[in-house]
C-alpha cells in the first residue's frame, strides 16, 4: 500500500489557500500513485490560530471536509482529513454522533476511496502547556479504526503521542498502522523525532507521523512527517518545507516483527 503524508503550508486562519493547497497534494499524491493520504492537524485553519476556531468551526458534513470526500471520490484515493476545528451541534444536527451537544473538537476523519466516511476521532489529550486549546475544545471519547489495504487502521493526533497507554489501547484493538495528523513546533524536535519512533517500536505497528509547515505569531511548525516502520526504521521523511512523503507499507512487515520479536506476548497487565 502506497501512503502519502502531505506536509502543506498552513497560514494561520486562511481557510479558502489552505484547503486548496490541501487539495493539490492530494491530486498530486493520487497522480503518484497513492493509496492514503494523510493531512496534518488543523490542515485548514492552522493549530495556533485560536482566535480563529469558533469563527472557521464547520460540522463533519461542512464544506473543508466535503471538499476533501470529493477529492477521495474522484481520484479513487483514501484520505485521513487530518484534522479541523469541528462544531459539534452542526455535527449533530446532522445526526453524527458527538461528545456533547455544543461547543467545538479537534477532529480528523477517514474516508474511504469512494468518498464514505469511515471513521471520525476527535483527539483525545487536549494541549495545555501555553495553548488555548484545553480552553477552546472537548476532547474525544472514542479510539474508531478502520480497515483499509490489509491493515487495521488507527488515528491519534499530535499531543496524544506522548501517551502510549492510548497506542496500548490501539494495540488490543488490533491494530497495525497509526496516523499522526500533528501540528508540532519548533523548539520540540527531538520530541518530534522520538515519540512517532518508540511508539512505533514498542507497539510494533508503523506510525505515519504527518506534520505541517507555516508560520503563527508565537509558533512554527517544525515538518520532518516521517512514516516508521514497526522496528522503528523511518522508511520517508522530509525537512521543513512542504512536500509529498511517500512509503510502501506492507501488513506484513507487522506480522514478521512481532513474530520474529515478540515482546507484545511478554506484557504483563496485571499492574496498573
Amino acid at each position: 500500500m502506497r501512503l502519502t503524508l502531505a506536509q502543506i503550508a498552513v497560514e494561520p486562519a486562511a481557510v479558502s489557500a489552505n484547503v486548496g493547497r490541501a487539495i493539490d497534494a492530494i491530486d498530486r499524491a493520487a497522480a503518484n500513485g497513492a493509496d492514503l493520504v494523510v493531512l496534518p492537524e488543523l490542515f485548514n485553519v492552522g493549530y495556533f490560530a485560536f482566535d480563529s476556531y469558533a469563527r472557521h468551526a464547520e460540522g463533519v458534513e461542512g464544506e473543508t471536509l466535503t471538499a476533501v470526500r470529493e477529492a477521495a471520490a474522484e481520484h479513487g484515493v483514501a484520505i485521513l482529513a487530518g484534522s479541523v476545528v469541528e462544531d459539534l451541534a452542526a455535527s449533530a444536527a446532522a445526526g453524527i454522533d458527538v461528545p456533547v451537544e455544543d461547543g467545538l473538537a479537534n477532529t480528523a476523519v477517514f474516508f474511504d476511496r469512494d468518498g464514505t466516511r469511515r471513521a471520525i476521532y476527535r483527539k483525545h489529550h487536549l494541549f495545555g502547556y501555553g495553548s488555548a486549546e484545553t480552553d477552546l475544545l472537548e476532547p474525544g471519547q472514542h479510539l474508531p479504526t478502520v480497515d483499509f489495504a490489509g491493515f487495521t487502521v488507527g488515528v491519534t493526533t499530535c499531543y496524544d503521542l506522548r501517551f502510549p497507554e492510548l497506542y496500548r489501547r490501539l494495540v488490543d484493538d488490533g491494530v497495525t498502522l497509526t496516523l499522526v495528523p500533528s501540528a508540532w513546533p519548533y523548539p520540540r524536535v527531538e520530541h518530534w523525532k522520538l515519540f512517532p519512533k518508540a511508539r512505533a517500536v514498542e507497539n510494533q505497528l508503523y506510525v505515519a507521523a504527518a506534520n505541517g509547515v507555516g508560520s503563527f505569531e508565537d509558533a512554527e511548525l517544525l515538518g520532518r512527517s516521517t512514516v516508521y516502520d514497526p522496528w522503528g526504521t523511518a522508511l520517508a521523511s522530509s525537512a521543513d518545507d512542504p512536500a509529498l512523503v511517500s512509503a510502501t507499507v506492507d501488513p506484513e512487515r507487522v506480522t514478521a516483527v512481532r513474530e520474529a520479536f515478540p515482546a507484545l506476548d511478554d506484557r504483563r497487565t496485571e499492574f496498573r
